[in-house]
């Protein structure tokens, strides 16, 4: 017996001899705030963290506090598979400076930890709605505001202006000094592609293969800068909307030299892609087959996919998330790839962000068509299988391809031109809130509308702005567009890098560019000033004569859109609107133009134009 006891001492010394030094590389989040909704737990990561003792004391003036700390309480702790990471549960009771130590026999390693007072006000903080208009920049490409960080020692990819698919620089500085120009256009909320670590060797320009969470990629600028833009941006007025990626991140990520846990991404014998089938989710044929490689396929070879079904990493982006919004006071959020991610972790990673703030608008990229498989992720939505994203808008790929398709021919032929555009809005009931589908002519991801419409016809590309400007929804401009701006490459107009140019400055802009300017200039500021365009509903009214008439309307006051794509002028059957007309007084005016219009009398459309008409009771 003394022996067994003599060895069993002998073997726990021994074990807290070999203990190596823990050494803490990573802390994340890194910094909380009092009075959260949201639990804080801490992922350590570095060399030798598992089983190791935590304490906290508490740093006042450079100084440790002695005794116990009660501003910050460890409430429990776990390991991971790998041995260099720990997870620590903590209760947020005071504001402070905390120092963490890690302890493993007589070797241990510490780290100060920062809980701010929370912003007043953060919690009820509002977001983007249907009175706004998104303004979508290509991070890189739009604005190079700083040269200097266009390349730095610690990133891999370096500057080149002439490698259409390398980096050219644009960044942080670059969109501050443009906010009088979004906001002289009429946007009122910025959409930037993500900014976040992107350390790809090549192709890192897009920055969908975020390699840091944390921290702002160095050629876009701090994390300091960033909240700073998003600062500035509200005292003119202006919304900012973070891009975020939680399906993937990029094989570039330091985590994938050492993955916590090997069901952290998703993994295959060999490199299997998604199959791009996300309607496998609600397929009531699917497989199960489909529906796993939906969700567990990678997005491409450079960007692992993360399994939100591990609880640590969800409850990781659950933080991540949140954290964003707290520290750079954001407006909103835009969710990049989303039906990719799986189902329910989805949900609930959306869900503990909107508990944190309960006004806040997330938009989620459901890239599908048609409506019913859109509107089967809008957060409201009665779903035959009771599944609930809680994603409140989603993107109207339905109604987008249905404008386009409307006017890149001349719109001959059954169900052609503006028709189409009827034929989408005819799906309006499947969704939960209409005023919250995010509606576009193009983004990032697809050709320009001006390389789209017959003939690059500028006339074709005002219309569609017309539309897009006075429909229920969300409107969404993709930087350029304002000008007119077409992809560089004339064969291939949907190679994603020639279409994403910088934005012209100065003597770059041509006559015919600020003409495009100034027309959605003033369309965009009336817009500012119409509930009717913003809340009201609508009726609108099919012919098949290339036309589209529409009223959205309130209580108190309408506005009447006709548009015509045709190529000839068209009269306007005002005797087919009596059934709202008769509501309203029949003299209004055209807001663009300034001139009275009088709907009790025969109107003419000019060919591809369109009129507007702002009426009251």
């Amino acid at each position: 017996m003394k022996k067994h006891i003599f060895l069993f001492a002998a073997a726990m010394l021994m074990s807290q001899l070999s203990f190596a030094a823990p050494k803490i590389q990573q802390v994340e989040p890194l910094s909380w705030w009092t009075n959260m909704q949201t639990p804080l737990t801490l992922m350590m990561h570095g060399e030798d963290l598992s089983d190791a003792q935590v304490s906290i004391q508490q740093v006042v003036n450079g100084k440790l506090q002695k005794g116990e700390c009660a501003g910050l309480v460890v409430k429990g702790q776990h390991n991971a598979e790998s041995p260099n990471y720990l997870f620590v549960d903590m209760q947020v009771n005071k504001a402070g400076t905390y120092r963490i130590t890690l302890k493993k026999g007589k070797k241990k390693a510490s780290v100060d930890y920062v809980i701010a007072d929370r912003r007043p006000g953060s919690r009820q903080r509002q977001s983007f709605t249907a009175a706004d208009v998104v303004y979508l920049i290509m991070s890189d490409r739009f604005v190079d505001g700083d040269e200097s960080n266009n390349s730095t020692k610690n990133t891999r990819e370096k500057a080149d202006k002439k490698n259409v698919n390398g980096r050219f620089g644009g960044d942080i500085q670059g969109i501050i000094n443009s906010f009088d120009h979004i906001s002289k256009l009429g946007c009122t909320a910025i959409w930037p592609t993500p900014m976040l670590g992107d350390d790809e060797a090549a192709w890192s320009y897009h920055g969908y293969a975020c390699s840091d969470y944390y921290h702002i990629d160095p050629r876009y600028g701090t994390n300091e800068l960033y909240a700073q833009m998003v600062q500035q941006a509200h005292q003119k007025g202006l919304k900012i909307l973070m891009d975020m990626v939680p399906n993937h991140c990029g094989a570039a990520h330091w985590w994938m030299k050492d993955l916590p846990y090997r069901n952290w991404i998703n993994q295959f014998p060999q490199f299997t892609n998604t199959n791009n089938c996300f309607t496998a989710n609600y397929d009531i044929n699917a497989s199960q087959f489909d529906r796993q490689l939906s969700n567990r396929g990678w997005f491409d070879t450079p960007m692992p996919d993360m399994n939100l079904e591990n609880p640590d990493l969800l409850k990781y982006f659950q933080q991540w998330a949140i954290w964003w919004v707290e520290y750079a006071d954001l407006d909103g959020l835009r969710v990049d790839t989303y039906p990719y991610i799986e189902k329910q972790p989805g949900a609930d990673w959306l869900a503990a962000i909107r508990k944190e703030y309960p006004n806040i608008n997330i938009v989620g990229e459901c890239w599908t068509r048609p409506a019913p498989a859109v509107a089967y992720w809008q957060s409201g939505v009665k779903n035959f299988d009771g599944f609930d994203s809680n994603l409140p808008t989603v993107m109207d790929f339905p109604t987008e391809e249905a404008i386009r398709q409307a006017l890149e021919n001349d719109g001959s032929g059954w169900g052609n031109g503006l028709t189409r555009v009827y034929d989408a809005l005819t799906m309006d009931y499947m969704y939960a809130d209409v005023n919250k589908l995010l509606t576009f002519l193009g983004n990032h991801d697809m050709a320009r509308i001006t390389d789209v419409v017959k003939n690059k016809d500028l006339r074709r590309v005002k219309l569609a702005y017309v539309l897009l400007a006075t429909m229920r929804g969300i409107p969404q401009v993709l930087y350029g567009d304002e000008y007119a701006m077409t992809s560089a490459n004339k064969e291939d107009v949907n190679n994603h890098s020639y279409l994403r140019a910088p934005l012209p400055q100065g003597k770059e802009v041509t006559d015919e560019m600020q003409d495009m300017f100034d027309f959605q200039s003033k369309l965009l500021n009336w817009r500012k000033e119409e509930p009717a365009i913003h809340w009201g509903k609508t009726m609108h009214f099919l012919a098949r004569d290339n036309t589209y008439s529409f009223f959205r309307y309130t209580e108190n006051e309408a506005v009447f859109v006709f548009a015509n794509a045709a190529e000839e002028p068209r009269e306007v059957p005002v005797d087919h609107y009596r059934e709202i007309l008769d509501q309203y007084n029949p003299e209004g005016y055209n807001p663009l133009t300034g001139e009275k219009v009088n709907l009790a009398e025969p109107q003419k459309v000019d060919a591809l134009s369109t009129m507007i008409v702002k009426l009251t009771r």
